[in-house]
This record gives structure tokens, sequence and C-alpha cells, in this order.
């Protein structure tokens, strides 16, 4: 979208286009040797001098033989103001399963002389640039208004909530890791309970943060537990099941199908990650925020070998399963490819993770395409929430790039 190659460096940056990343400290209190580093945008030796895309580089060493990190991220300059909402499709075959993004733009203050040739906008999902829909010109315009009113021309599948890999405390793990333990070298290695196909699944809801991650550790605050004296400070906020509502989820799963066993352990799922939220909050409430967060999260948390299974009868010939999300930089990285293991009927992978929060889907891609397919792994439902990114551009006459004049996010089930 953005031709920042046709300018020169001094037309859009203030400062160096290369620098050094000097801020950086090593792991402490951990069996994981790590170095980490922090970079700020913009800095002293950066500052951006117009809005548009830009791409962030960080290479090895300086001879720049290794490329290791690339960062997509945008400039806006808010001229104009944006508004927008996910609506039900008009296309009949998609009124379940698909989102469809209407919005407008108003610049009663900002002048746009021929909107067609001037303006264009994208929209994404969730993060996601792999299915952004790119390229959009106004339907029609009014008196300082461009309206993006199309009939199945925004619309996106809706997906299912995200599942989620919770590897924040060790010493307390959450329910969904059935195995922990350390190799001989003292690496942390986990299973995830299996996972089932949601294709074919009612939708079921839960409060999710739409497939991204957070690097967090609970270890070194301690988990605030289900015991008369946490309950002395965390109130009602506890974070396991008592022992009558295992009992309860026990004997619904023992008198369900299989279809219903999946929906109700994704019941017990959510119900923890609720009651771990809240107690989550109710501990910063009790101790604050500790000044020393930054260095307990990025500096003394562990690293994990996380194996994650997803259950399928049969292999999935002419397809690659891959582990989707925020985890992998919304790609389908090598790293995280899924095997199939025809001893347990499972795809496998193993996911080197930080702990921390993460949220993932699985999808498939079948031989010799390039865009995933996520309805027989996930499934969608309509009623999904989403999170939508309306980026406006704007190229006047004569204009040598695309500047970003306006940019919006909501939830889908914002109105």
């Amino acid at each position: 979208m953005a031709a920042l190659h046709h300018l020169t460096e001094f037309e859009y940056i203030d400062g160096f286009s290369e620098s050094q990343v000097n801020d950086y400290a090593f792991s402490f209190k951990v069996k994981s040797e790590y170095t980490h580093y922090w970079l700020t945008l913009p800095n002293r030796d950066f500052q951006m001098k117009i809005s548009g895309n830009y791409l962030l580089k960080v290479y090895e060493d300086e001879d720049e033989k290794r490329l290791v990190i690339t960062r997509r991220f945008m400039v806006v300059d808010n001229k104009v103001n944006v508004s927008g909402k996910a609506v039900r499709p008009a296309q009949v075959d998609k009124i379940r399963t698909h989102q469809e993004i209407d919005f407008t733009v108003n610049h009663e203050s900002f002048e746009i002389r021929n909107p067609q040739q001037e303006i264009s906008a994208v929209v994404i999902q969730n993060g996601r640039w792999d299915n952004a829909i790119t390229g959009l010109k106004p339907l029609f315009s009014r008196v300082g208004q461009e309206v993006f009113d199309y009939q199945d021309k925004i619309i996106f599948p809706a997906g299912k909530e995200f599942r989620y890999i919770d590897i924040r405390g060790i010493r307390y793990p959450d329910p969904r890791i059935i195995s922990l333990g350390q190799e001989a070298d003292g690496k942390y290695v986990s299973v995830l309970e299996k996972d089932l196909k949601r294709g074919e699944m009612p939708y079921f809801e839960w409060r999710d943060i739409n497939g991204n991650f957070i690097i967090e550790n609970t270890d070194e605050r301690g988990r605030i537990n289900y015991s008369q004296n946490s309950r002395l400070t965390a109130g009602d906020y506890i974070t396991e099941l008592a022992p009558q509502e295992e009992r309860e989820f026990n004997n619904r799963i023992a008198q369900a199908n299989s279809t219903q066993q999946g929906v109700i352990r994704q019941e017990r799922q959510a119900l923890l990650a609720q009651r771990r939220a809240e107690a989550d909050a109710r501990e910063r409430e009790i101790y604050g925020d500790d000044t020393s967060a930054d260095d307990l999260h990025s500096l003394q948390s562990e690293y994990l070998e996380v194996l994650v299974q997803l259950y399928s009868p049969g292999e999935m010939y002419d397809q690659d399963i891959y582990v989707f999300g925020g985890l992998s930089d919304w790609q389908l990285k090598p790293e995280f490819k899924m095997t199939y293991n025809p001893a347990t009927n499972c795809y496998v992978a193993k996911l080197d993770l930080k702990q921390g929060y993460y949220e993932y889907v699985y999808a498939a891609l079948q031989q010799g395409e390039s865009k995933i397919d996520l309805e027989e792994t996930e499934g969608d439902w309509h009623e999904t929430d989403n999170y939508y990114t309306i980026f406006v551009y704007y190229r006047p006459f004569g204009g040598r790039y695309d500047q970003i004049i306006g940019a919006y996010s909501f939830s889908s089930r914002q109105q």
C-alpha cells in the first residue's frame, strides 16, 4: 500500500536509518538462559516524519548477514474520522458463518477532491494480514463523507473463539496441562490436553483476547489458591473448581455423547479461565502493580516445550496442519507445523514458548493453495467476537506515497 521505496530516507526519517539495540539484560533466577532486548519507537535515534506503512528489520550482526526479526507497523496522522460496525451478511448462505463490515469516513475539515482516485482503505481482522481486504474504494460519496457499504465484499469468516495455552504458572499449572516435568538438562516439558475439531461443534462463548498473547509469570508473586487464608484476602476469587462442581462436570461428561463432551469440557475451561482472570485482577488490587514487574515477566520467566495435540481419527490427506495465531506472528511457520501420529490419532507439535498466556487455532493448508482454511478444524459462527481495524489511505494527485489519515478499531459486537 504505502510506496515508501519511492522516497529517500531523509524524506521519511528524522535521524538514523540504522542503529544498535543497546537496551538489554540477561535472564536470572531461571533455568532458561537468554538475553532480553527492549526497543521503543520513536527514540532519540529515529523519528518518523510522515504517516504510512513501515517495516522494522532487526539483524543479528552489523553486516546484515542474518535477518532475525521483521515487524510491520503503521504511523497514523489523524485527519479524518472513521466509524464502522459489523453487520449480518446480505448473502443468505453466509448469515450464520460470516461477518460483514460497513464503515464511513467523515472529512468535513479535510478536503478530498477526487475520492475514487485519492482514497483507499484496508480492513484487517484480529491483527491478521494474511486475510486482509485491501484496495477498497468508497461505494459512494456525500458532502464531507465517504461511504463503504458494500454487500458481500468486505466480509470475513467469523471463526470461533480462540483456544488457549496458559503456562503463566509452573508451580500451579493450568488444568489443561496434563503433564509438566523437567528433562535431564533442566528444561521444562509440558503436555496440553487433546483438542477436538470444532467444525461440527456448536458455538460456545467465552472471553478471549482474539488470538494474541501475553508474556506473564505468576509464580513469583504467587497464585491465589482456594484456601481459607487466601479467601481472607481475595474474597470469593478462586482459581479452581470446588469438588461439587468437578463432580457435576464429570457426571455431565459421562452422560453425554462425544460432541457434547467437547462442549462441556470447553464450559469447564471457560469457567476456570474466568476465575483466574478475576483472581489475577483481585491480586493486583491487593498487592498493587510491582515496579519490578517488567523484570519479573521479561527476565524471570522460563521457556517451556509445550506439546499440543489435535485429535483426528484419520490423517487429513493433501492438507498440512499448523498452530496459528499471534504466537506464530499470524504466519504458517515451519516450527508450528504439525505431524500426524497414528499411535494416538493426533496431530502433534512441540512449541517453545515463554511463560505466558497464548491463544491459537488450528489452520489447514491445502497442498498447492496459499490461503488457510479453518472451517473443518475450528468452524465459523456469526456471533464470534472479533476485533477489526480500518486504515484509510490518502494519496493526492501528484503524491508520491500513501498517507494514513485515519484508523479505527472496534469489536464485532460493538453497535
